[in-house]
């Protein structure tokens, strides 16, 4: 087993007083040779965009994309002639694939959004670009792990193009839980959204983050009620 210990403080921060952004991984202006990715996890941007501001349309191609709002609602539009709003408990996922323009807005006039966006390098590339997003039950992740997004297409998860998986969990003060890869080789890149936890030995506080490979199950302790995202990915 193999670990990495990504503390919640230590990440890159821009604050651009519309938008308040953490970086785990190097993004825009903030640059640090050994936080580049997590096999081919890319991006976990932790954002906080004021009232009615937002990303205005811009370019993506070959990613694949993966929006997590934790509070507040977000406006969706694409080139694909796609709008739609977000709020907790939903997911948005879109395969950049070819190219797409897209943007993103508070859709509050009062209230800011908090959200985490995430970019997975695709395992094909230049596929058709698409866009989906889905509503998911808050008790399917209490007390277990909730797979969200998955490279089966079934109907309870969102899809991937690449062999990632992400799951969210609740867990209570107490829990013990095991993670058990689900993708031989993959490795887990563990986000605490929210709360206290021990993994494998290393405790982790809030937005702190731990990559775990070459394993094929992981113990997590919980120290205070959490809310836990995992994301496996393959490491190469």
């Amino acid at each position: 087993m193999k670990t990495i210990f990504h503390k919640a403080s230590e990440r890159g921060h821009a604050n651009h007083g519309w938008l308040n952004a953490k970086h785990s991984f190097s993004f825009a202006s903030y640059h640090d040779p050994s936080k580049v990715h997590f096999g081919l996890l890319r991006v976990l941007n932790d954002d906080i965009v004021a009232p009615g501001m937002g990303f205005g349309m811009h370019p993506h191609d070959n990613m694949e994309i993966i929006t997590i709002p934790l509070s507040g609602t977000l406006e969706h539009k694409d080139s694909m002639g796609n709008i739609g709003v977000i709020r907790p408990n939903e997911i948005q996922a879109m395969s950049a694939g070819s190219g797409l323009m897209h943007s993103e807005y508070n859709h509050s006039k009062t209230e800011e959004i908090n959200l985490l966006q995430i970019w997975v390098f695709p395992k094909e590339r230049n596929i058709s670009p698409r866009y989906d997003q889905r509503i998911f039950s808050e008790n399917d992740k209490n007390g277990k792990f909730k797979t969200i997004v998955s490279p089966v297409k079934a109907d309870d998860v969102m899809w991937i193009n690449q062999d990632a998986f992400f799951s969210l969990g609740k867990f209570k003060l107490g829990s013990k839980v095991e993670y058990n890869i689900k993708h031989k080789g993959n490795g887990a890149y563990i986000f605490i959204i929210e709360g206290e936890t021990s993994i494998e030995g290393n405790k982790t506080e809030k937005r702190d983050a731990i990559g775990i490979w070459e394993t094929d199950e992981i113990l997590i302790e919980v120290n205070a009620d959490s809310e836990i995202l995992v994301i496996e990915v393959p490491m190469n």
